[in-house]
This record gives structure tokens, sequence and C-alpha cells, in this order.
């Protein structure tokens, strides 16, 4: 499955239409893609998980396409600085 992410390695959309939620990491940032009514983003630095990190970073985006590419966009942009 190809990553929409030049950073990360993410599923498509269809993979969080279907409802599911997604984590990752690369190095020692970490983050999160949560389904609901929007996509929460959230970010963090370390190797716990997401109940116990701090979270150092978090967005919400619309639950559509062009929601999850901005939410992509900006979870590299996040990545980058």
């Amino acid at each position: 499955m190809p990553s929409v992410s030049q950073v990360f390695e993410i599923p498509g959309y269809y993979y969080f239409d279907a409802g599911n939620d997604f984590s990752g990491s690369k190095g020692d940032f970490a983050y999160k893609i949560i389904n609901g009514e929007r996509f929460r983003a959230i970010a963090w630095h370390g190797r716990l998980c997401s109940m116990k990190a701090e979270i150092e970073h978090e967005a919400d985006f619309e639950r559509t396409p062009d929601g999850f590419a901005a939410l992509v966009k900006w979870l590299e942009e996040t990545y980058n600085k």
C-alpha cells in the first residue's frame, strides 16, 4: 500500500474513511491520527504511547479527502520544525 506522505508511511484516505485510527513514528517523533466526526492529529517526542506521553502538538481537520490532505501536510510540517 503506497503512502500518502513523503515523510511518513501513512495509508490512504479510504483506510480512515473505514473508521480506523493510525499511529506511527519516525525517529523520536511519534504521531496518532484519531477518527471521529473530525480527524484529530496528535504528535509528541519519545517512545511512550499516546496515553502516557506529553502531547506537544494537536490539530483537528475536516473528515474529508481535503481535510485528510491538510492533516498529512500538517504532520510533515510539524515533524520538519
